[in-house]
């Protein structure tokens, strides 16, 4: 078997040893290349900002196995014949639930008021609601979306989770379709975006969806920027928006210039709420590889009409 490593020298410097490691785990026997022009490869492991873009020569590859969780990059791609494979791997969905559990309990708790009010008042006139009273929206509940829904459910926040398809899962209330979309929305103390990027959710949150957020909502958007209209949400924030933390932007890095850099009700981190790591994606590709050799459906099989 072979396959072709279709990424950069910052990508193959991690999984040089990585992807030999778990193919041995997986019994699975074969050799990697760099080399583009392999045609006859079985496999192409495939970074999105890597060198490859045209995947028409190679007619005996059974699949394209992508390195990360987002596939907007190469989804609509014309050459690309060949079934397509996200991301989907612990490491990856761990990430994303940590970084958002954490921002959910610093806005729960307001962490902010004493980490930014070090300034000699002793201020105990208040104390934060138990996590049961603070209502959690989860708009995509995919891998992503349903690792961070479970995790902020069994800290005890009642959780609703919305996704275009019906989805059925224990202790969350799953909403689904644009009818839904608003009732969602309504309902989010913290609404938390993890919606894979397609011409359906570009600009998902605009003016008119982010006004049906409760007054003092929270937002985190650590799925993709183009989800939200950037001048909708800065106009949100002196309406009915207490504070937004972004992970995803539109241009990035987000140039200095931006409004959010400035804005005391905006945080922003650099595109670090989770990452493909590849002591954990190797054994994903190398699962997937052994799924689709035994005649199975790998895990996390993109659908084109969809765009994920």
């Amino acid at each position: 078997m072979k396959i072709i490593f279709a990424g950069t020298d910052d990508h193959w410097c991690h999984y040089q040893t990585t992807l030999p490691a778990a193919f041995k785990r997986a019994e699975i026997d074969t050799s990697i290349t760099r080399d583009l022009e392999a045609y006859d490869a079985d496999y192409i492991v495939f970074a999105p900002n890597g060198p490859l873009s045209d995947f028409t020569p190679y007619t005996k590859t059974k699949a394209v196995l992508n390195l990360w969780a987002g596939v907007e990059t190469i989804v609509g791609n014309a050459t690309l014949t060949q079934p397509l494979v996200r991301m989907i791997d612990h490491g990856l969905t761990q990430g994303m639930v940590e970084w958002v559990s954490a921002h959910s309990l610093r806005y729960h708790v307001g962490m902010d008021a004493h980490i930014h009010g070090q300034d000699g008042t002793w201020r105990n006139t208040s104390w934060p609601p138990l996590a049961e009273t603070r209502r959690v929206t989860v708009l995509g509940m995919g891998a992503l979306g349903t690792g961070c829904a479970q995790a902020l459910r069994s800290i005890g926040f009642p959780v609703t989770g919305w996704s275009r398809t019906q989805k059925t899962i224990d202790g969350i209330n799953c909403l689904s379709g644009d009818a839904a979309l608003d009732e969602a929305l309504r309902s989010a103390d913290v609404l938390v975006l993890l919606l894979p990027l397609t011409d359906e959710t570009n600009n998902l949150l605009d003016a008119q969806k982010l006004a049906l957020l409760p007054k003092g909502a929270f937002l985190l958007n650590p799925g993709r920027g183009p989800l939200i209209d950037d001048d909708a949400l800065l106009a949100a924030l002196d309406q009915n928006i207490a504070h937004a933390t972004l992970d995803v932007f539109n241009t990035e890095p987000l140039p200095t210039d931006h409004p959010y850099w400035a804005h005391r009700q905006v945080t922003v981190t650099p595109h670090i709420a989770s990452v493909t790591r590849a002591a954990t994606a190797a054994d994903a590709i190398a699962r997937n590889i052994r799924r689709i050799e035994n005649g199975q459906t790998p895990i996390g099989l993109v659908d084109r009409t969809a765009g994920y």
